[in-house]
């Protein structure tokens, strides 16, 4: 049985792209973790833009 996919929450996407730019500021954290960061932040970017294309589409799509 498959796992019902869960709705994607922008404002949490965004608090934890917020949460990742701070400790990547963080002198302390080493370059493996940040090497880690990275690859999270391209994955919330383009979930979030996905996000915004969607329902940029679903509200043109209704003033038509």
């Amino acid at each position: 049985m498959k796992k019902k996919e869960e709705a994607f929450d922008y404002a949490k996407a965004v608090a934890e792209l917020e949460e990742i730019a701070a400790k990547v500021e963080d002198a302390s954290t080493s370059i493996d973790d940040i090497d880690c960061y990275i690859k999270r932040t391209k994955e919330l970017v383009e979930a979030c833009r996905q996000y915004l294309r969607s329902n940029r589409e679903t509200l043109t799509a209704m003033d038509k």
